[in-house]
């Protein structure tokens, strides 16, 4: 039969788990140091740290202009990239009637700077000509070996199509004003010439991503909108293993999947050129694979010069969808954090006033009981602290003042934790059980309430962290974070430390100076409405405790004892008549 395991020894695996969790976020943090360029304090957010402000201006053709539907559509598609990205507490605004100013922490990378105004206007063409074929393939679950096509023959050239086109891979398209345009255009000077934008409807002349090839494409078949949902990941051979280079994978709608089956069905029977399907990112082609297979599943793959960065970048794009419009930097300038530093100063002020109230209460409430109280809070700053800095520099968090206010309101919801476990704990003296007993009784009890108080709050958060934006999310992200490790403090250390100091004779007589001396907490209550009053106090403190005792009844036990009562006087009365 096995052994029953004991409080102190539950106590001691509980605090070895608790060792383990720091052991595990200080190893975690080391790494993020040493590979990762972390540091050994989080990063903090733009209220606090000061960072980049962007101004962006729509790039509109003479006579257009921004409605305000398209400018809340952009700031949304903006906020989504960024917050993909891992940037947090970024601040995207609208100014005017046409600008959207955003303002990131820190110094913004080139990534962030394409993730913010590029439009991501994702199409798929049919390839007419090129003047050489890329080595990359559209990949799918029937993909097949890549082939490399000849160089497009020069077609048939009239002022207009004698024939009308087919379909968009019919040559009939490429007209002589067309070819001239294929033969001259410049690639090195294309952004600037901006001939690479054109109807979805009618052929675009333009050039790859790295301005090395050209090519002569149909109208769009299937466009971006189609996308369903969009993520990056290492390209996969036909026998499923990795290649080591980056792609982006794409889920079409049902309306796309249908689309896109259709068009590969056509392609997989041309030759050269034309089996080709170029993948047009902002008017230029990002890959344009040759089509080795039928796809009917509406999961294609993106592959080409991607890296991880590249890839995901791309992804996320497509994900959250194309600007209504395009957008160019306007002005850029570096913002300080003067006012946010000295609200930080103030809120830590204010968070070491309340902190310090905290240990005075429970030195005057609970004695040397207090010191669970003070060592409890300190381990609990120290998961915190661990977990935060990991999180920023491994996952873009940042702390901002509202972060900041989340972790002082935690001081209150820890110090609760403590002071409902350690007055269930008195209770249970109060009616007659030994410090051992109580201290388990009162932890069974106890936790429940504390488990119900930390679910609410962190319900409480999640709610807020969804549904809000800005810096009401940075203070319900620290908030639930705290409110997780205060169930984690309170089962693996101060349970524990309670169970371990209760061995001691200190406690376990129950000195004056403990906060758990029996006689100092008053009547021991034992239940069912009657009460023993405790043995060697002074007559004064005895009536005191007892109307203390009294107070903590419930309302079944008062009208137990009231009926208690009321029988006995009817006896009593009932004899005094027979003896008359």
């Amino acid at each position: 039969m096995a052994r029953r395991s004991t409080p102190v020894r539950k106590a001691w695996r509980s605090l070895a788990w608790l060792l383990v969790i720091f052991l595990g976020l200080g190893a975690l943090n080391a790494a993020a140091i040493l590979w990762n360029d972390g540091g050994f304090s989080p990063r903090l957010a733009l209220d606090l740290e000061g960072g980049t402000q962007i101004i962006l201006e729509p790039v509109l053709e003479d006579g257009q202009t921004v409605s305000q539907e398209q400018l809340a559509q952009a700031v949304s598609i903006m906020r989504q990239r960024i917050d993909a990205s891992g940037i947090s507490e970024a601040e995207i605004t609208t100014q005017g009637e046409s600008n959207i100013v955003v303002a990131i922490p820190g110094r913004p990378d080139e990534a962030t700077m394409e993730r913010i105004q590029s439009s991501a206007q994702l199409e798929f063409r049919p390839v007419l000509l090129t003047e050489a074929a890329p080595a990359s393939s559209v990949g799918g679950e029937e993909e097949g070996s890549t082939a490399s096509p000849s160089p497009s023959a020069e077609p048939t050239l009239n002022d207009q199509p004698s024939v009308s086109p087919t379909d968009a891979s019919d040559l009939n398209w490429v007209t002589e004003a067309l070819y001239d345009e294929y033969l001259n255009v410049d690639c090195s000077a294309i952004e600037v010439t901006e001939v690479n934008s054109a109807p979805s409807d009618e052929p675009l002349v333009t050039c790859d991503d790295t301005n090395t090839l050209k090519y002569a494409l149909g109208p769009v078949e299937v466009s971006g909108e189609r996308i369903a949902d969009a993520s990056s990941g290492l390209v996969l051979n036909a026998q499923g293993q990795s290649t080591g280079a980056w792609g982006v994978n794409i889920e079409f709608d049902g309306e796309g999947t249908e689309q896109f089956g259709e068009v590969t069905e056509r392609l997989f029977g041309l030759t050269g050129a034309q089996n080709q399907f170029a993948i047009v990112l902002d008017g230029k082609v990002i890959s344009a694979p040759t089509t080795n297979a039928i796809i009917t599943d509406g999961r294609p793959q993106i592959s080409g010069s991607f890296t991880q960065e590249t890839a995901r970048t791309l992804a996320d794009q497509l994900k959250f969808g194309a600007l209504p419009i395009g957008f160019s930097v306007q002005s850029e300038e570096t913002i300080s954090a003067t006012l946010g530093t000295t609200q930080l100063a103030s809120g830590l002020i204010a968070g070491a006033i309340g902190l310090a109230l905290v240990v005075v209460y429970s030195l005057i409430q609970y004695r040397a009981l207090a010191s669970v109280t003070i060592a409890s809070l300190i381990i609990a700053a120290a998961l915190t602290y661990l977990t935060i800095n990991w999180l920023s520099w491994n996952y873009g968090y940042r702390l901002s003042l509202a972060g900041v206010a989340g972790l002082i309101v935690a001081i209150g919801i820890t110090a609760d934790s403590f002071i409902v476990y350690f007055e269930r704990v008195r209770d249970e003296l109060r009616d007659g059980r030994g410090l051992e007993s109580a201290i388990e009784s009162g932890w069974k009890r106890a936790f429940r309430t504390v488990l119900a108080s930390d679910t609410v709050n962190l319900l409480a958060a999640i709610v807020l962290f969804v549904l809000a934006v800005g810096n009401v999310r940075g203070f319900a992200f620290t908030l639930g974070i705290t409110t997780l490790i205060d169930v984690i403090v309170v089962s693996l250390f101060t349970h524990p430390m309670l169970q371990l100091l209760g061995q001691t004779n200190f406690f376990a007589e129950g000195h004056k100076w403990s906060g758990l001396d029996p006689k100092a907490l008053g009547a021991v209550y034992r239940g069912r409405a009657s009460f023993r009053t405790p043995t060697g106090l002074p007559a004064a403190k005895a009536a005191k405790s007892s109307k203390e005792a009294e107070r903590r009844q419930t309302i079944a036990e008062r009208k137990a004892a009231e009926a208690e009562l009321a029988q006995a006087s009817s006896s009593k009365t009932q004899s005094k008549g027979k003896d008359s």
